[in-house]
């Protein structure tokens, strides 16, 4: 058997341990109330509730501080250690971890290998999209130590154990009123679809203990008025903040902390739509959708425009593969290459007596995308394209009965900073979040090839090819990369934003006397 890894190199990067925490000498307990503002809490972006088996809920779960998966990202989105204490690579279809022995559950109840089995068996069971990541085929407990046997080679495992879906709760208490039991600083008292109330874990077994009694976790999804509730002393902090509207608390009057993530802005072209499927008028689109102007204009400077899924500060990112130039006339070409020229002069291209009409489908509740769509619109507009914009946050009837032809929504590419999950929930043929039923052999080959391959460089390397592939095929359109911005009152301490988009809610988080 093959020694434990506590510093081996993973698929994204080194394990490492964390340490530091908040300067306790300086933060003093307090008893009152955190009220954090968010548009990223709803129905609308599929994490209602805490229960991590349950589409995109583990988010919320990790974010607010009431669960914890076996391993995390630390800032350089490398993993570390967090429940488990180490892991050692038996081959390369089975690992065996260990739980430090001194995790508890918010109820009291030791985290054992036993726990850790039952939680992941369940993952299995109810997830949509876990068991297709994880490929596990037996689990095994034996006190602390957890054994996972994979039906295939899963380099990415613990990347993608370190997922918000693979927060460990104690499936023994079950699901109550969108209430779990986990391991975090905080738990939930209680969950609706626009609020979750918060409460101390006695019980929390970290270094660091949570220092504030209470915080409530406020869906606040228009912008303005998120804005005013911060600007009026409703809110201890906010996140989501309109990019316009930042400028405002760039003051002594109040903290920002800001991080480049992944999360992009992306427009699937739906491969049904006839139109659709000819390749010059996919790139003419691409062509001719003014990102720059996204990006610094609309979102003043708070975000990069995207050439690719990942950022550049990613070894497999934006700066490691090239797309077609904003270029309208370039684009106006290639539509009349494809048989569409305004022939009626109506300011429209159309093609066997039918103009290019399109239907462009988003949601409202990340303020950024209907700006994307008015700007897509615009750009449209000047190659002859006419684009219906329908922005709401029903939009899931509409994926579902396929009432669309361009499908543009926020997504986090790396959250487990390895490239293969970006690839498997959005890219490949099946995927679950494929909204534009993409079909490549390429991208099916090197996908299999990725799935089979460890070491980080090696990963890095087939990534850029997948990447560049979809770039080819123009099947999906990349506007802007993320920055995320988190802003708060001069007194809030340890609230700190994080390339993950993830840990928002730690046990640092305390007010300053």
């Amino acid at each position: 058997m093959k020694k434990k890894f506590l510093a081996a190199i993973l698929a994204a990067g080194i394990l490492a341990t964390g340490c530091g925490g908040a300067d306790d000498k300086k933060i003093s307990d307090d008893a009152k109330t955190f009220t954090y503002g968010t548009v990223a809490y709803g129905v609308a972006m599929e994490n209602v509730g805490t229960n991590p088996h349950e589409s995109y809920s583990g988010w919320s779960a990790i974010r607010y501080g009431i669960g914890e998966t076996l391993f995390k990202f630390n800032e350089h989105m490398q993993l570390e250690s967090w429940i488990a204490e180490n892991f050692e690579q038996v081959d390369d279809f089975t690992v065996k971890i260990k739980i430090k022995d001194n995790v508890v559950f918010s109820n009291g109840k030791k985290v054992d290998g036993a726990a850790v089995k039952k939680c992941l068996d369940a993952l299995i069971k109810n997830h949509d999209r876990a068991p297709h990541d994880l490929k596990i085929s037996s689990i095994e407990a034996d006190g602390q130590f957890v054994t996972i046997k994979s039906a295939e080679k899963v380099p990415a495992l613990l990347n993608y154990l370190s997922d918000p879906y693979g927060c460990i709760v104690d499936v023994d208490e079950g699901v109550k009123e969108n209430i779990v039991v986990g391991t975090g600083p905080y738990k939930a008292i209680k969950v609706t679809d626009t609020q979750i109330d918060l409460v101390k874990n006695e019980n929390y077994w970290g270094d660091v203990k949570p220092k504030i009694e209470k915080i409530i976790v406020k869906s606040i999804t228009d912008g303005d008025t998120l804005t005013m509730a911060m600007q009026n002393g409703e809110l201890d902090a906010a996140q989501g903040l309109p990019y316009s509207s930042l400028k405002l608390f760039k003051n002594d009057n109040y903290k920002l902390s800001q991080v480049d993530t992944s999360r992009i802005y992306q427009a699937a072209f739906n491969y049904k739509t006839p139109a659709l499927q000819d390749l010059n008028v996919r790139r003419a689109i691409s062509m001719a959708i003014d990102k720059k102007t996204f990006t610094d204009v609309l979102l003043e400077g708070n975000g990069a425009p995207a050439v690719g899924p990942f950022p550049a500060n990613l070894p497999f990112g934006d700066d490691k593969v090239t797309a077609a130039p904003f270029d309208l006339d370039a684009a106006k070409n290639l539509l009349a290459q494809a048989g569409w020229t305004d022939s009626d002069g109506d300011g429209f291209v159309d093609k066997d007596g039918k103009n290019l009409e399109l239907r462009y489908l988003t949601y409202t509740s990340r303020q950024e995308l209907p700006l994307l769509a008015e700007v897509a619109q615009d750009s449209l507009k000047k190659i002859g394209v006419k684009l219906e914009v329908n922005a709401t946050d029903n939009y899931k009837s509409f994926l579902k009965s396929g009432d669309y032809d361009i499908f543009s929504k926020a997504i986090v590419t790396a959250p487990t900073g390895d490239p293969e999950y970006y690839f498997t929930s959005h890219i490949v043929s099946g995927a679950v979040d494929n909204a534009g039923f993409y079909e490549s052999p390429e991208i099916s080959r090197l996908e299999d090839e990725l799935h089979n391959t460890f070491g980080a460089e090696n990963r890095s390397a087939i990534a850029i090819k997948m990447s560049q592939q979809i770039l080819d095929d123009c099947a999906l359109f990349y506007a802007s990369h993320l920055k995320m911005s988190l802003v708060m009152k001069p007194n809030v301490e340890g609230f700190v934003a994080h390339p993950s988009d993830y840990y928002e809610i730690r046990p640092e988080l305390a007010f300053r006397d």
